[in-house]
């Protein structure tokens, strides 16, 4: 009987590993929506007139992706679990709709490849998130100042349009990301700790925050890795 509890999990560790399992579930939930669609408005002549044909369309879509992270993020506390899950989906699908412009940019082998390529990449950092034994509390300060630097900087890269500022942009922001997804796994899994079996709701909306933060995480560590690997069409 002692050997049993002592290979038996802890209750926090089951439920820890269920959030996370649940986390994954939702965030490859997203990008299915997000790459189906993306496949199928690149193969739209209307819905890309629509979309690329008009600025304002554009300018539309990204101000409400931005406005459907803000919600969900702000209401972890307090958004029925119904509703953070569709607009999670909501917005994976305004993403895909974006994100189609990558299919006519990139041909589909180099888009498969890189795609192989972050999932592994992707995994292999993850994992070291939830098992080390590390506190990456104070490198995600740190991460997120240097992704703010990062965004300011490709901003004025627009106007200067410097081919070494972008290869320096890229590769720093595939590190700033690398290191994303390690710290934001951590944090999730910290948070499946503090649950109790009494916290459904809770944990619901924490999971769908979680696989928007790995989602976030996945497809900008894709696109940056996508100027490296990725081939451009003819």
């Amino acid at each position: 009987m002692q050997q049993d509890q002592y290979f038996q999990p802890s209750l926090s560790a089951v439920r820890e590993n269920a959030l996370m399992r649940s986390v994954f579930n939702w965030m490859a939930a997203g990008l299915v929506v997000s790459g189906l669609t993306a496949y199928f408005t690149a193969n739209s002549p209307a819905l890309l007139n629509l979309i690329f044909g008009n600025s304002f369309m554009m300018f539309l879509l990204i101000l409400g992706e931005l406005g459907m992270v803000i919600a969900i993020s702000r209401g972890v506390n307090t958004m029925q679990v119904s509703t953070a899950s569709t607009l999670f989906l909501l917005f994976s699908f305004v993403n895909g709709l974006t994100l189609s412009a990558v299919l006519l940019a990139y041909t589909y082998e180099s888009i498969a490849s890189t795609f192989l390529i972050t999932a592994g990449t992707f995994g292999a950092t993850s994992l070291y998130g939830y098992v080390t034994k590390k506190d990456l509390t104070s490198m995600g300060g740190l991460l997120m100042m240097a992704l703010i630097g990062l965004i300011i900087a490709s901003v004025v890269n627009i106007f200067m349009a410097s081919s070494t500022l972008g290869w320096i942009i890229t590769y720093a922001g595939i590190l700033i990301f690398v290191g994303l997804t390690a710290y934001d796994t951590q944090k999730i899994k910290k948070l499946g700790m503090t649950l109790t079996p009494a916290d459904g709701d809770q944990y619901g909306r924490i999971s769908i925050v979680g696989a928007l933060m790995l989602y976030l995480d996945f497809v900008n560590l894709f696109l940056l890795m996508l100027r490296i690997f990725g081939g451009r069409r003819n």
